[in-house]
């Protein structure tokens, strides 16, 4: 009986279903439609099931959760960096590079928009003649072959785009660009703004540089020199007023460098258009130096300015080792009797070999006083500038001969030194700030290119007497000398020209002209150079600036003075 009784409530343990439990009594679920029954068997899910389907979920899970290792802990870093790149880059904002004025605000050097330029602007110069080698080009920023800047910046090449780079460069700055998964942009965001250069107003006149390039073309076309160069110097200031080179070049064509052609050929000219002559150029002076001889003459007391000496065309030393071959000394024509402010103004060389090496009774300074005074006015000592490193040039004594030529010093050398001829060589910015010491009553200034810019001087106190005999031998030489040229009514000038001998066999002449004006109360110093001329050639460079004078006159009353 409890066994029965057990039994009722104990469910039998089996694996099979028994058909009446299939199919419910119809009876008893009469609103339930037996037609949902038809062609179903259901059967109980093992344990083995249950256990893989797990199995299979937990190994899924843990697939999933090792690649989420991998990339949130492993690589997240690399994955988060590249996720930030493919959304922002950075880019480079060049500075506008700084502009260059001339003393009368007129642009010379600019930014500009070109086609062929897309991240910085293209380097802009003026089209006025002769300013290249002054205002000088840049270099663009460059790229390599995958794109990226290896250099960042404008770089200045030469000239005052060199001289001022650091004012000029500005600072570049930096954006954001934002770009989608496509690689398009979708918007800019500057990180650190860019500062552009700072300006930079030069002491040149620039259309009087060019005056000045136009009659030095002109003069060297009409009397075959091949070159030419010239400038001009407030003797008060030192600031350089006009400045020119022929021949010259734009600067924009080197600054692009896209017309191979253009450039090669100026490469190629023997002219050397990009020399900047004025800056960087060495020459023999000629008769140029007579002026600083004849003060050294009177400083050393040799000879009284009134004293006059024959000049029968030449003077003859006899020679010692050869008494049938004298040494002669050839002055350019016979000028007869002449003191000392006509021998300036006429530039007799018997004259200055006289007072110079002495002669026929005539003491002389002798090389050494000569090189003390030679290089108490500036000569063979560099005149520096930003423009460049100046060149001392030479002034000849006898142990430069033994060190170039391996030889002693002789007679002859020092007259031929005390012409400025032999090996002596200045550059024009020498000669123009011992000529602007001249006019200005000894203050030595240093040339300068900036407007406004102090310069630095110094005194070679020189005696006021003395440097009244120069001053009046130049001026003769205006109104009745060699630089009669420059012989005017409206305006007193007083000028020095040069010619020296140049080539294997003297065939060809540099031709200076130097000076001041006006006379009476000077402003301005000039020294213009024609290069490589016939050596028959009568015309020097004095005609050169007769031209620009004139064109004063009519374009820039205001430098001459009161003119009459």
């Amino acid at each position: 009986m409890r066994l029965s009784l057990l039994n009722i409530f104990r469910k039998k343990r089996r694996s099979t279903i028994e058909f009446d439990e299939i199919f419910l009594d119809a009876s008893n679920l009469p609103s339930f439609n037996t037609g949902r029954l038809e062609g179903r068997l259901a059967l109980p899910l093992s344990r083995a099931s249950i256990i893989g389907v797990g199995i299979a979920f937990i190994l899924i899970a843990l697939v999933f959760l090792g690649q989420a290792f991998r990339l949130q802990i492993v690589h997240g870093e690399e994955f988060r960096e590249r996720s930030e790149n493919n959304r922002l880059d950075t880019s480079l904002v060049i500075a506008p590079r700084g502009v260059i004025y001339d003393r009368r605000g007129e642009l010379l050097a600019w930014n500009t928009e070109d086609a062929d330029i897309s991240d910085f602007s293209a380097r802009a110069y003026t089209d006025r003649r002769g300013l290249g080698q002054l205002l000088g080009h840049v270099s663009y920023p460059k790229k390599d072959s995958s794109g990226v800047y290896f250099r960042t910046e404008y770089e200045g090449i030469s000239g005052i785009e060199s001289a001022y780079n650091g004012q000029l460069a500005g600072e570049n700055g930096e954006q954001l660009i934002e770009i989608d998964a496509t690689q398009e942009v979708i918007s800019h965001h500057v990180a650190h703004p860019s500062r552009a250069g700072e300006p930079l107003t030069l002491s040149i006149d620039a259309e009087f540089s060019e005056a000045l390039h136009d009659a030095l073309a002109t003069t060297s076309e009409e009397y075959d020199f091949r070159s030419g160069a010239g400038v001009v110097m407030d003797v008060h200031t030192g600031e350089v007023i006009a400045l020119a080179n022929f021949p010259s070049y734009n600067p924009g064509l080197l600054a692009k460098g896209t017309d191979a052609e253009a450039i090669h050929a100026l490469t190629q000219d023997e002219r050397l258009p990009f020399l900047n002559r004025i800056v960087s150029g060495l020459y023999t002076p000629g008769s140029i130096v007579k002026p600083f001889m004849a003060y050294a003459a009177l400083a050393e007391k040799i000879i009284d300015p009134s004293k006059q000496i024959l000049s029968t065309g030449s003077i003859v030393i006899p020679n010692l080792y050869n008494p049938s071959n004298p040494s002669v000394f050839n002055d350019w024509r016979a000028h007869g009797l002449v003191d000392m402010r006509r021998a300036i103004a006429v530039s007799s060389n018997v004259y200055f070999y006289t007072i110079g090496g002495g002669y026929g009774g005539q003491a002389g300074l002798g090389i050494s006083r000569i090189n003390d005074y030679m290089h108490r006015f500036g000569f063979g000592e560099p005149v520096h500038t930003p423009l460049a490193e100046g060149k001392a040039g030479t002034v000849p004594n006898p142990e430069w001969k033994e060190e170039t030529f391996g030889e002693e010093w002789r007679l002859g050398d020092t007259y031929f030194t005390s012409i400025g001829q032999f090996g002596f060589q200045v550059t024009p910015l020498q000669m123009l700030r011992a000529y602007g010491a001249i006019a200005n009553g000894g203050t030595m200034l240093t040339p300068h290119f900036i407007q406004g810019e102090p310069s630095s001087s110094y005194d070679l106190r020189l005696d006021p007497a003395y440097l009244a005999v120069i001053r009046e031998g130049m001026r003769q030489s205006a109104t009745d000398g060699t630089a009669r040229s420059l012989n005017r009514g409206d305006i007193h000038i007083a000028a020095k020209t040069g010619t020296a001998q140049i080539g294997a066999n003297n065939e060809f002449i540099n031709s200076w002209a130097v000076g001041y004006f006006p006379y009476e109360n000077p402003k301005y110093v000039f020294v213009t150079l024609l290069e490589h001329g016939p050596r028959t050639n009568l015309f020097g460079s004095a005609p050169t600036m007769s031209r620009v004078i004139n064109w004063l006159a009519h374009n820039r009353p205001e430098y001459l003075g009161d003119i009459q």
